[in-house]
Parts: C-alpha cells; sequence; structure tokens
C-alpha cells in the first residue's frame, strides 16, 4: 500500500511540474488576442479595407488572365 502511495504521489508531483502544454496555452492565447484586434479593426473600416483588398486581388487577376497566352 505505501509503494503504490508513493507511485502516485510521484506520478502527481512529475505531472505538477511539467511545464510543455503551458507554450501551446499562450500561444493559442496570443492567436485570440490577434484574432480579435484584426476582427475589431476590420469591424471598424466599414468594410472600406475588404473592398480595397478585394480591388486589389481583382486588378491582380485581370494582369494575369491578360499576361497569360491563349492557345
Amino acid at each position: 500500500m505505501i509503494k503504490t502511495y508513493a507511485k502516485v504521489q510521484a506520478a502527481l508531483t512529475t505531472f505538477k511540474r511539467d511545464e510543455r502544454g503551458v507554450t501551446a496555452i499562450e500561444y493559442g492565447l496570443i492567436g485570440v488576442a490577434m484574432a480579435a484586434m484584426l476582427a475589431g479593426v476590420l469591424a471598424s473600416t466599414d468594410g472600406k479595407f475588404l473592398a480595397e483588398l478585394q480591388q486589389a486581388f481583382e486588378s491582380i487577376a485581370k494582369k494575369l488572365t491578360a499576361a497569360t497566352p491563349t492557345t
């Protein structure tokens, strides 16, 4: 019985000192904070930013289409 208690105590101590998952949690929190800030910035521009971004991609697509030779 004492051996089992000692093994359980050692396992709990090892588990308590293990910090491998802490870094992943920190990176997750940073990602959530960045996503929230980005959503706030995009929402505050009243869609102007997204419209300009769409226009830029359409312009690039037109230039690529014009540069592609037809066979």
